[in-house]
C-alpha cells in the first residue's frame, strides 16, 4: 500500500502566511505599547513583579496583567512560574531581548522600527483617501512617533558605522574627511548622520539642512548632548537657498527618494560642492530592475513606500513620486538631469543601503 504526499493548495499556503503576518502585527502593536509605556526599560533591569512595574510605569493594573501574559505567551518576556498567583509572579527579559528592545546604541535595536510602522498604520484612513482621491500624507502628519522612529532606527548605524566602516572603504573620501572638510548634510532629519560624521572625523565642520522644524530642533539638542555643537550646525532651510560652492563633501543620507523634486535637490548639491569635492548619496539597496519576487530587503522597502515615503512625496505639488524603491537607473536619470555625468557605486558593504558618488 502506498501513500501520496499531500501538497498544500495555493490558498492554504497564502492563508497560513497571512495568519502568521497577523500574529506578527499583534506582536508589533504589543511591543509599541511596551516601548511607549516604559515597560521594557524597567524589565531590562531584572526581574519585576506587577506591583514593581506599576510603581514605575504609567499603566493600569488590569491592562498590565493582560500585556504581561500576552508577552509571555508570544515569547518576548519570561515568567518565573506561571502557576504562581498573578500578583506574585516575576517577569524578565531573556538574554538578548533587552538589546533589541532597549539598547539605543545596538544595530539590533528594533523598537524604533516598531514605532514608525505603527505610526503609518494609524494613518491608514488618510492613506486610503489619498490612494482613492490623490494627494498624500505629509511627513508632519505622521507625528512624533514617525519622526523619532525614523531617527532612532538610523542612529546606531550613523554613530557606529559611518566613520569606522563605511567611509574608510572609500580611501580618497576618507582622506578628505580626515584631513578636515566642510560637509553639507542634506535632509539631515534629527541630525545623527551629521553628528556621526563629526564624532568620526574630529577635523570636519558639518552643516545639516532640513525643512522639518521639530527635526532640526531635536538635531540641535542631540549635537549639544554629544559635544559637537561647536562643529555641527543645523538649518531649517531648503538647500535651494544655498548659493556658494563651498563644501568639500555634500551628502544626502537615505532621503533623496522622499523628496518631491529630487532633480532640484541634486542641482543644488552640484552647486554647493567644490569642483574637486564629493557628492554622496546613500539610498536603499534594491535591485537595479523590478523582478517577479524580491528579497526581504525589497519587500520591506516596498512596505515603506506604500505607507510612508510615496504618500509623503505625493503630498507636494508636481512631485516626482519616486517612492522608497529608487533603483539605480532612476538615480542615474535624475543625476543626468541635474547636470552630473556619472554615477559611481561606492565599495561600501551593507545589506540595507547602497552608496553612490555623483561626478
Amino acid at each position: 500500500m502506498t501513500t501520496r504526499a499531500v501538497t498544500p493548495s495555493g490558498a492554504e499556503v497564502l492563508a497560513e502566511r497571512i495568519f502568521s503576518s497577523i500574529l506578527g502585527t499583534m506582536d508589533v502593536w504589543s511591543i509599541y505599547l511596551g516601548d511607549r509605556l516604559g515597560l521594557y526599560e524597567v524589565l531590562a533591569e531584572g526581574g519585576q513583579t506587577e506591583d514593581e512595574l506599576l510603581e514605575r510605569c504609567p499603566i493600569q493594573p488590569r491592562y498590565l496583567r493582560e500585556w504581561l501574559e500576552q508577552q509571555v505567551t508570544t515569547g518576548i518576556v519570561h515568567v518565573d512560574d506561571p502557576a504562581f498567583d498573578a500578583i506574585d509572579r516575576t517577569y524578565w527579559l531573556p538574554d538578548g531581548h533587552a538589546e533589541v528592545l532597549t539598547d539605543r546604541n545596538s544595530l539590533n535595536y528594533l523598537a524604533p522600527f516598531v514605532q514608525l510602522v505603527t505610526a503609518s498604520g494609524i494613518q491608514l484612513p488618510r492613506l486610503l483617501n489619498a490612494y482613492t482621491n490623490g494627494g498624500g500624507v505629509g511627513w508632519a502628519d505622521f507625528g512624533d512617533d514617525m519622526r523619532r522612529g525614523q531617527a532612532n532606527m538610523n542612529r546606531p548605524w550613523f554613530l557606529s558605522e559611518l566613520g569606522s566602516t563605511w567611509f574608510p572603504s572609500v580611501p580618497d573620501l576618507h582622506a578628505r574627511l580626515t584631513a578636515g572638510a566642510r560637509v553639507a548634510d542634506i535632509g539631515c532629519g534629527e541630525g545623527w548622520s551629521s553628528i556621526g560624521l563629526a564624532l568620526a572625523y574630529p577635523n570636519v565642520a558639518v552643516e545639516g539642512y532640513d525643512i522639518d522644524e521639530p527635526s532640526v530642533e531635536a538635531a540641535r539638542r542631540h549635537a549639544v548632548g554629544h559635544g559637537v555643537a561647536d562643529r555641527v550646525t543645523f538649518h531649517e532651510a531648503d538647500v535651494g537657498a544655498v548659493e556658494m560652492a563651498s563644501f568639500d563633501v555634500v551628502a544626502a543620507f537615505e532621503c533623496l527618494h522622499d523628496m518631491p523634486h529630487p532633480v532640484d535637490v541634486l542641482t543644488s548639491m552640484k552647486r554647493m560642492v567644490k569642483p574637486d569635492g564629493h557628492v554622496v548619496i546613500m539610498d536603499e539597496r534594491v535591485a537595479d530592475q523590478f523582478g517577479a519576487l524580491g528579497d526581504d530587503v525589497e519587500r520591506v522597502m516596498y512596505g515603506f513606500s506604500l505607507f510612508i515615503c510615496l504618500p509623503d512625496g505625493l503630498n507636494h505639488a508636481h512631485s516626482a513620486g519616486t517612492g522608497t524603491v529608487m533603483r539605480k537607473p532612476t538615480l542615474e536619470r535624475y543625476a543626468r538631469q541635474a547636470g552630473f555625468e556619472t554615477v559611481e557605486v561606492l565599495p561600501i558593504e551593507n545589506d540595507l543601503w547602497r552608496f553612490y558618488r555623483l561626478r
